[in-house]
């Protein structure tokens, strides 16, 4: 005969059983959203970093820096699509793309504007 105390034993393991299963598929895709935002962040560190050495650079070089970057980092072609504005006070670098998020029933398209500018 099974008494009540083992049967609340046997739920209190599926119980936590579920719950590791739920933690573990949130961490599988929370994990893809935070690569999607940590590439954004690479890249405009990127950007920071060729605003700080604008003065030894040219345009082109930056571009060229900058395209490489986006390729290394996979992100979309848009991304490649760089502004770069120079002036007599400053340096000031642009992009803009979107990435698709794709989760379980949920599919959203997200837009990233990374920038940089500063003194030269």
């Amino acid at each position: 005969m099974v008494t009540s105390r083992e049967t609340r034993r046997g739920w209190t393991a599926f119980g936590c059983l579920v719950t590791l299963v739920l933690l573990g598929v949130a961490l599988y895709f929370g994990a893809g959203v935070g690569k999607t935002y940590w590439k954004f962040y690479q890249f405009q560190d990127a950007m920071r970093q060729e605003v700080k050495f604008a003065a030894k650079s040219s345009n082109d070089q930056i571009l060229i820096n900058m395209r490489a970057h986006a390729d290394s980092l996979q992100l979309p072609d848009d991304a490649s699509k760089i502004n770069i504005r120079r002036g007599e006070q400053g340096i000031s670098i642009e992009s803009e793309y979107t990435e698709t998020l794709r989760l379980p029933l949920y599919t959203r398209d997200v837009h990233f504007h990374p920038h940089a500018e500063g003194p030269i």
